[in-house]
């Protein structure tokens, strides 16, 4: 049996179902609650119960205590009927407030031989609400900060997925690929950036990513699958040679279960005997979209000259720049 919930608010809706949470069924339907731990101890998802009843079969958590006794933990509560919520609803990146937080290093995978994926654990009690497209700073011992995109999708927050390319001559980088183990505890400063999603949007989306730009660019496209948005998609990828599409199976696999999703890979130096698409990642959209282009909206994430050839190129065909969203990565080599 399932019970429906209101957000008194706006009116938004969503199912819960038998003995699932309220915060992991909002999560799962894209409803954007407020939350910090998803285990009933921070309190950031308090809300007000204005009608119905729920239960918590983990036991009444403390922060219920001292709190107006028409409260509720979302996280915890599980419906006994269906139920009328007040609670400020999550909807623009600057409604989430950044947070300092240690996370472990759970495991590293060395996609390619300049590229590196690290799954970071937080602790127990805490989990990660950010939205698609959204980065993370390093917070070093000397004062300094290192960012890097988040390469999972927001429902997906078990871990942190980072991917992190080798920067000749760059500290932090030469250390990661060199020195850095399991179980490191490292400090972040998350999510930060507003590179994030219109979903409000009916325009079909065209994804550009150069290098490891692709992380933030995975991170949404799984959003948009987890969330049902059926939207036309398309995922450009520019990298130099074969060997720099680090993770060619994934974006394929998209294809094969998503009728509505295309992937075009495009290598700048290409290999001998391959028959793909070559040259610039900006033109190689520009050729199959020409004057179509002002009727996308474009989501751009790698190098500094890769965004700023793009933009300028997209310009000429039509597209304004509130249908541009880019992520201009700079890569520290100190």
């Amino acid at each position: 049996m399932s019970f429906k919930v209101k957000i008194s608010s706006s009116g938004h809706e969503f199912s819960v179902d038998e003995g699932e949470t309220v915060l992991d069924a909002a999560i799962r339907q894209d409803i954007g609650q407020p939350y910090g731990c998803r285990n009933g101890f921070c309190g950031a998802c308090m809300a007000t119960l204005v009608e119905g009843e729920v239960e918590y079969p983990e036991g009444e958590p403390d922060k219920l205590l001292d709190a107006p006794e028409d409260a509720c933990l979302p996280c915890q509560a599980v419906p006994k009927s269906d139920l009328v919520l007040e609670v400020e609803e999550v909807e623009t990146p600057e409604e989430i407030k950044p947070r300092t937080m240690p996370v472990k290093v759970a495991k590293i995978d060395h996609l390619a031989d300049d590229v590196v994926r690290l799954w970071l654990k937080l602790p127990e009690e805490q989990r990660l609400q950010f939205m698609a497209g959204q980065y993370l700073d390093f917070l070093l011992e000397d004062g300094r900060r290192r960012a890097f995109s988040i390469a999972n999708a927001p429902h997906d927050d078990d871990f942190i997925e980072l991917h992190i390319r080798h920067v000749d001559g760059g500290v932090f980088t030469d250390w990661a690929f060199t020195q850095m183990k399991e179980k490191t505890i490292l400090r972040i400063e998350a999510p930060l950036g507003t590179f994030t999603l219109d979903e409000e949007s009916d325009r079909p989306m065209l994804f550009i990513a150069g290098g490891t730009g692709f992380a933030p660019i995975k991170s949404q496209i799984e959003h948009v699958f987890h969330a049902g948005i059926e939207r036309p998609m398309e995922l450009y990828w520019g990298v130099r040679s074969q060997k720099d599409l680090y993770l060619p199976d994934l974006p394929r696999q998209w294809e094969k279960e998503h009728e509505n999703f295309r992937f075009v890979p495009v290598l700048s130096e290409p290999d001998a005997g391959w028959e793909g698409r070559t040259g610039w990642v900006h033109e190689a959209v520009i050729e199959d979209h020409g004057d179509d282009l002002a009727g996308y909206d474009i989501y751009m994430a790698g190098p500094p000259p890769m965004i700023a050839a793009a933009r300028d190129a997209f310009r000429e065909k039509g597209v304004k720049e509130e249908q541009m969203h880019y992520d201009s990565f700079e890569y520290a080599a100190d």
